[in-house]
This record gives C-alpha cells, structure tokens and sequence, in this order.
C-alpha cells in the first residue's frame, strides 16, 4: 500500500481505535529503546511488533556486548560508538551484562602484524586494550589453541537481549505506556504532508486497529525500507546480511575469545549463560524473512572454532539458528560485500528526505549502541515538534538493574538451591522452578511456548525441552485454561521450532539426545497423532 497525498484510511472496515502521542514499530532492542526513551521523557507511547519481542535480529545475535575492539581498524566510527554504549550499559542495565572480559588472539596463519595495528586503533577509539602474554592467555583460558601467536585483553562482554528488551518494555509500562506484540503494521496514515498514525492487524485473532498518533517512528531494522514504503515515501536501501550462529551446550570458554584479524566468519565465541556459542557468517540475503541454513555454513563455522579452540568440533553442538543484520547504505556508495557496510546507525527526517512529516527511521547499528540509537532518534522527533525534552536513559537504571552487576550463575544457582525444596523445578538446564514460570505465563498472557522460553531461556539447555516441555506444557493447560486441543497445538508447534534449529547440527551426543527426545515424545506421548 503506498498512501496518497490527503488521508489514507480504511474506510469500508469498522475497526478499533487507539490515540497515543509516540507510535514506536519494532520491538527489538532499537524499539524497545526508544520507546523507553520517549516515555521517560513524558510522551505517551506504544510500541508494537508483528511478533514477540525480540523475536528478530535481537534475538538472533551471539550475545556479545561490544568493547568496539572488533571494529577500531575497518569501522573506527563504529567502534567509538560501542565503547562508550558499552560503558553506559554497564551501569544502567547490569542485571542482563556478564562482566566475562574479552581476548582478541593471533592464530596459526593470521597475520601477526595485524595485532600493532589492532592496539594503535583501541588507543585511538579510547578503548582499553593491553597486550599480555601467550602463556596468561592460555592460563585464562585453558581451551585456547596452544599455538596462538600474540593475546590482547579487551573489555568485552556478554548480555542477554531478550532481558535487555523486555526490561526496556517494562519501563515503558511503568510509565503508562502500552506494547502491543503480535500487532503487524499494514497501512501507514497520512494527513496529507503528515503521518498521524497507523493501521495494526491483531495476528492472533484477525482484527484490525488504528493507533493515531503524533508523532511515528520506524525502527524496526531489516524490516524498516517495507514501513518507509508503506508511509509512500523515496525507497532506501536496506542490505540484510544473514549470520548463522551455533550454541555448544557448554561454557568451552569463560572469556569472549576473537581472532584477531579483520572481521571474518566463526572468528569470536561467546560464553552466554550455560552455553557458548560461536558466531558469525555475513551473506547478503534478499529477504530478511528466509534465512536457511545450509549445511556446508554449518561445517565451516565449526571448522572455524578449531582455529581458537582444538577440539570445538568434537564437542557437542545444540543448536544453530540465523540472524540478520539491518545494514543501511547510501545508494551512492558501492559495496562488494555485506562486510564492507559501516555498522553505525543511520537516522532518517522523512520530513526533511521525502517532505513527510512526523516521521522517522532509525536502522543499523548493533545491539550494543541500541541506547544511543534511540536518543538519537527521540532527540530528532522533539527538535521537529520544538519540544525540549531531555534524555534520561544514560542516568535511570533499568527495571532489575537497581542493584548493580548481577552473578548470573553463580547468584541464579544460589537462589534456586535456597528454594528446591519448596518449589518444583521445572527445567533443570536452565534452573526454572514452577513459580516463576507460573508467573511468566501469568504476566504474558500467551498460549505460546516460545514466548515463555524468551522470558525465562526455557527449554534452551542442553536436553533442548526433552524433559521439561511436556510439564510446562501441562501446566500452561491449567494457567490458561487451554482445552486439550490449544494444549496440544502449542507442545507440538514449540518441538517444530526446536527442531528446526538441532536438525543441521544432528551428530554424535547430539543425535543421541534427540534420539531420545524422540522416544520421549513419540513414544511416550504420541505427538505424531494428537488431536491438533
């Protein structure tokens, strides 16, 4: 649909209404944050998503909270822009970080002049690199290739975005705001020069609302250039660049590992919560809805772990899944390849672009910057409605992060031991205990599966909700109040998406366990033929 001048509305529908001052698509990081940001600032807001938060590039990444180290020779911009996000989000979103450290090393064949230049562009972006030896890296980090030339210590560290994202959301609401999950955006509305609003369609039960709005702003990343061209403005140009990740079902590393070379595929791992994984590919895709993974990225990004950790590929992968990156380019530049896009963010004024007013889109960028992106963009929306309102997002903590740095593991595992013998634990990979996972269900509202599993990482251990689905499953039934068939739907639809991540990477312990998975629910339950 591409409005015309003058109004755009569905006429020949009656549909529901909703006023807000701010309408926020996309309810990633970037969403979630600026919709934050506007309602710290007083605007009243809603932000909306076609999904569940989180659900796209926010929850498909390797977990990494950027130093800005990965960037300082290709990307410097980029990596200023990390470091000083990375030093904010310390402080304002510490219950989703995991202080794990960072080292860049020198592998079997890599160019071992790159590490002079990799300290002179730390210096230069302000990041705090040290140069240690080979034998106190290996002493860190026992697992690393013992044949490592040089090692450099970095302020890296891991977070959990669907943490991250949700805590942005739930300030929102804490200020009156409303998130709207599950609300696709098919139309956009125009006043003539002006976007008032725009048109949902609710994906759960097939109605149509109107949000009329003051002000609207796109930040829905790889998906962004569909909602300029729904507000019938000039085309841009987003190049989605799949990655492919794989999580191995331990902590092979305690410490973020990357090579040290220019940005490559499988060259960093990540330590996030039980598991490790090991990142990324960088293709160029035409639709950011279809990412395959194919087997041959499979064996090369496990090929890859080897250069940093002998023996990665004989250890047991869990899952693999892809990701897409929303990398903005100008139309005059030319670009050989994904890799050669600058990962810093890029503000669009429709107003001043394509003469829309009250409009705008946020896109690129990394989930590390995601804070700044959004005040960038707020910031924008207040000078064109002439309003000054400061920014607090770098000052006010976010909900859960009060007290400052979190253990993850160690506090997560204390807490649970003080309580198993009073509440039934549910999923042992993941330490989640009945109570918690009533209330997840409780607050969220969903008959989804997956939904709970971003709340709470259920079922996202090593048995991959082998042993604890099928219980909360059963009590998803009684919460809900589901009938057998709901109960039923929502078992098999959270195995079908299981599966689609374990089938590429189906070898050695592994195959075993979905063997036995198999066994349990075809076995024991008879999935195949339960009454849908």
């Amino acid at each position: 649909m591409r409005p015309a001048m003058g109004r755009t509305r569905y006429s020949e529908r009656v549909m529901a209404g909703l006023e807000t001052e701010v309408l926020v698509i996309g309810g990633g990081a970037t969403g979630a944050g600026v919709a934050r940001d506007a309602a710290l600032r007083g605007y009243d807001t809603i932000l909306v998503d076609r999904k569940d938060l989180a659900e796209g590039t926010s929850g498909r990444f390797h977990g990494l909270l950027h130093s800005g180290a990965r960037y300082v020779v290709k990307d410097p911009r980029s990596a200023r822009e990390c470091w000083a996000e990375n030093v904010v989000l310390r402080r304002v979103a510490a219950d989703a970080i995991e202080d794990t450290g960072g080292l860049f090393v020198t592998t079997p064949g890599d160019d071992v002049a790159y590490g002079d230049r990799f300290l002179d562009g730390c210096a230069a972006a302000g990041i705090p690199a040290e140069e240690i030896p080979v034998g106190d890296a290996i002493a860190i980090e026992p697992r690393l290739n013992p044949r490592i030339e040089r090692a450099f210590t970095v302020p890296d560290a891991a977070i959990d975005s669907w943490k991250l994202v949700w805590a942005c959301a739930r300030s929102v609401q804490d200020r009156g705001g409303r998130v709207l999950t599950y609300h696709r955006v098919t139309g956009i509305v125009r006043d003539g020069d002006e976007v008032t609003g725009a048109v949902l369609r609710n994906e759960l039960d097939g109605s149509d609302v109107e949000v009329r709005a003051r002000f609207v702003i796109n930040a829905s990343g790889a998906w962004a250039a569909q909602l300029v061209e729904l507000a019938g403005c000039g085309g841009i140009t987003i190049l989605p660049g799949k990655g492919i990740m794989i999580a191995m079902n331990h902590r092979l590393v305690h410490t973020v590992v990357n090579r040290c070379t220019m940005p490559a595929d499988g060259d960093i791992i990540v330590p996030i919560r039980t598991v490790s994984v090991i990142g990324t590919t960088d293709i160029r895709v035409a639709d950011p809805d279809d990412l395959p993974v194919t087997q041959a990225e499979v064996d090369e990004m496990l090929d890859d772990g080897e250069r940093l950790v002998p023996g990665f590929r004989a250890a047991r992968a869990l899952r693999v899944w892809a990701g897409v990156r929303p990398l903005f380019k100008d139309d005059k530049e030319e670009v050989a390849s994904t890799r050669d896009v600058s990962r810093s963010h890029a503000l669009l004024d429709h107003a001043a672009r394509d003469g829309v007013g009250r409009f705008l889109t946020i896109t690129g960028g990394k989930l590390t910057t995601f804070r700044r992106m959004a005040q960038d963009a707020v910031d924008a929306m207040c000078a064109q409605l002439g309003e000054r309102r400061p920014c607090r997002t770098h000052e006010e903590t976010l909900p859960g992060s009060e007290q400052g740095e979190h253990l993850w593991l160690g506090a997560r595992l204390a807490g649970r031991e003080r309580t198993l013998h009073d509440d039934q634990l549910i999923c042992e990979c993941e330490l989640v205990e009945r109570a918690p996972l009533e209330a997840a269900m409780e607050r969220l509202g969903t008959e989804n599966l997956d939904d709970i599993r971003r709340a709470l990482r259920l079922g996202m251990g090593p048995c991959q909700g082998g042993f604890c689905i099928y219980r909360a499953t059963g009590i998803l039934h009684s919460k809900q109040k589901l009938d057998a068939s709901a109960a039923n739907a929502a078992l098999l639809r959270f195995l079908q998406e299981r599966w689609k991540g374990v089938q590429p990477i189906l070898y050695g312990d592994q195959l075993r366990q979905a063997r036995l998975d198999d066994w349990i629910f075809q076995g024991l339950l008879d999935v195949e033929h339960l009454p849908a």
